[in-house]
Parts: C-alpha cells; structure tokens; sequence
C-alpha cells in the first residue's frame, strides 16, 4: 500500500516529553483523550482502538514506539469507510522545547480526498489532547490559587517566604493596580509592605476557578479585619509545566 498523501499538524504543550508521551502508553489516558471505550496496547504490533463519542470506531496496530520521543501507529475505521482498518498511518514525534513539549503529527493516506477529510478533525483532536493534558498537569489549580491568595495574609516574613516558593516558580511575575514585581524576594516583600499599610486585609477565592491550557481565572473578595468586603476583582494565572504559577495579573472591580 502505497501512501502517497500526508497532513502534518504541529502543537506546542505546556508539559515535559515524559508527561506527553504517557497518554500514548496508558489506555485511561488514551481514552481521555479520544473517548470512553479506546484502548492501546503500547507494543510493536499492539492493538489501537479508538471510539469517538459519536460511536464510529477506528482501529490498527502500533508500528514503532520509542519512549518518550515517538509513536507510529495505523488508522482505518473498522465500518470500512472512508478507508478500513489500517489503512492509513499516524506517526507522532516529541521534542522537549523549554520546560514545554512540541508535538509534530505526520499522517499519510493512499487518497488525497481522505487526506483532506482528516485536516479539520486532527486540528480538532489534537486541540482536545492539549487540554486533557493540561488539565493532569493542573489538577491543583484551585488548591494553588487558595495558597497564593493565602499568602497575602502571612505576616511572617520567613513563613510567607516559604508559602510562596512552595507554589510559584523563581521568577514569578505579579501585576495589578499596585503591583509590578519580579522573582519570589521581591514580592514576598512587596506583600509585607501591603500588609503594613492594609492590616487585618485577607484575599479569599470567589467561587469556582476557570482553567484552560495553563492560564486560570479566579475571582477574589478582598476583607477587612471588621469582615467587611473592601474591594473584588478577578485574577489571571498562568501555571509553569512543573504546575508552579509562574505568573498573576490582578485585575480589580
């Protein structure tokens, strides 16, 4: 079979090859990525399924895996059409950039028509992969933004220190209103001269935290010793691939 017509796609994941390359080895993760009921077996000659949520199956068989650098992988649906099982190959290849990963797709068909079938449906799918990632990576979003709000209230200058390199990267970046800081030091002092001039103000968490790919959104209630609500607004984080915030913009009401 001769497979003359290819699509490459190219996606950059905020996540190191090791943490990418498991949702290739592992069917829960497989499954999560494309749909309940798929399945790999992460071998030469080992069995790929995959069902989409709309119930069309694909299957073929794992060709080559080098961990964590690349899987190659045939693709037919197992209807017959628009081409039958294994009747095409999928080849994805992993380059550490960074602390993040990029991930170049090559797909080769025999038809060009089926070729263009698929340009729509690996922008899509590979969108998806993205997030189910993201989403592993950062499964502490919520309990890392209560920390950070947290740490606005330690007067404790060696403890405040400690919260903070506990969740934030070395050169975290904090911007609001007030604020335009560089690296834990400076802004762990920054938030002692806050504490000097607003004493008794805590920052809690309103409501439920928005993320997507990294970057979270979490509304925040700003109190005053007395319990009285003294301003709110929303703040923008963005997670390193270790799930270290990295970066805050506060933007107040």
């Amino acid at each position: 079979m001769v497979l003359a017509h290819s699509l490459e796609r190219t996606i950059l994941i905020s996540a190191t090859p090791e943490t990418v390359f498991r949702f290739f080895t592992d069917t829960g993760r497989w499954a999560a990525w494309w749909g309940a009921g798929s399945t790999i077996d992460p071998t030469p000659g080992g069995a790929v399924r995959i069902r989409y949520p709309d119930g069309t199956e694909v299957a073929g068989e794992v060709v080559e895996i080098t961990r964590p650098q690349r899987i190659v992988f045939t693709y037919g649906y197992t209807s017959g059409k628009p081409f039958a099982a294994g009747g095409s190959r999928v080849a994805i290849r992993l380059e550490a950039e960074g602390m993040a990963t990029r991930l170049s797709l090559r797909h080769d068909f025999a038809e060009a028509a089926d070729r263009d079938l698929h340009v729509q449906g690996w922008r899509y799918q590979l969108s998806l992969f993205g997030n189910v990632v993201a989403n592993e990576v950062h499964a502490n979003a919520a309990d890392l933004v209560d920390r950070w709000f947290l740490a606005w209230s330690i007067a404790d200058e060696d403890e405040r220190a400690r919260a903070l390199s506990a969740i934030a990267s070395a050169d975290v970046q904090f911007r609001d209103r007030f604020s335009m800081v560089s690296g834990l030091a400076d802004l762990a002092a920054h938030i002692g001269g806050a504490l000097r001039f607003m004493p008794g103000i805590s920052l809690k968490r309103s409501g439920s935290v928005r993320h997507c790919q990294g970057t979270a959104l979490a509304d925040w209630t700003a109190t005053a010793a007395d319990g009285q609500p003294r301003a709110r607004g929303t703040s923008v984080f963005v997670f390193a691939p270790d799930a270290r915030i990295s970066s805050v913009v506060g933007l107040w009401e």
